[in-house]
């Protein structure tokens, strides 16, 4: 039973208690936990493809753009996996339409100060095929979200037509 001179020892006890267990939930919801699953939308623009036909600059007959859609798996801080599925749209001055969408599933690789690589494979319903190393910056990051660059870099070959590398521009948000 409990006298008048325990009551204070066991608020005091209780409101200790009380302040670790919150002190030490935020130090552990601070720390990542892996595997950590994160999402991404953005844009991205073919700025010159590379072939043994010539060059190909995106906005000379036609306008090219994609829109990837993806998620990554990180293992831990330094590696992970990622897929994105990136329907292209071709604009014409006789119209618009979907003329490609790029299956990209690869290993992402941390470097540090918000740079990460991306080695991906490529398949695409053009029937070409490859790999796209893809070099990525995040610019801003926010509480829930991170804006980002990326330059990727697409080494294609198949479907009867010769190799072709290009360059591109992609931004987008991560979340």
């Amino acid at each position: 039973m409990q006298t008048q001179t325990d009551k204070p020892y066991f608020a005091i006890l209780l409101v200790g208690s009380l302040l670790i267990s919150i002190t030490g939930y935020s130090q552990q919801s601070a720390t990542p936990i892996y595997p950590k699953v994160t999402g991404y939308v953005g844009i991205v623009h073919p700025i010159v493809t590379f072939s043994s036909g010539g060059s190909h600059t995106n906005f000379k007959d036609s306008y090219v753009v994609g829109m990837p859609i993806g998620i990554n798996i990180w293992k831990s801080a330094k590696i992970g996996f990622s897929t994105e599925i990136v329907p292209f749209v071709k604009a014409t001055n006789s119209g618009s339409s979907v003329n490609n969408v790029l299956f990209h599933p690869g290993v992402l690789v941390a470097m540090g100060n918000g740079f990460t690589f991306a080695g991906r494979a490529a398949f695409e319903t053009s029937g070409r095929y490859g790999l796209t190393p893809v070099f990525n910056k995040v610019v801003k990051k926010n509480k829930g979200s991170s804006y980002f660059i990326a330059v990727p870099l697409p080494a294609r070959f198949g479907n009867d037509l010769p190799f072709s590398f290009g360059i591109g521009f992609q931004f987008g948000i991560s979340f």
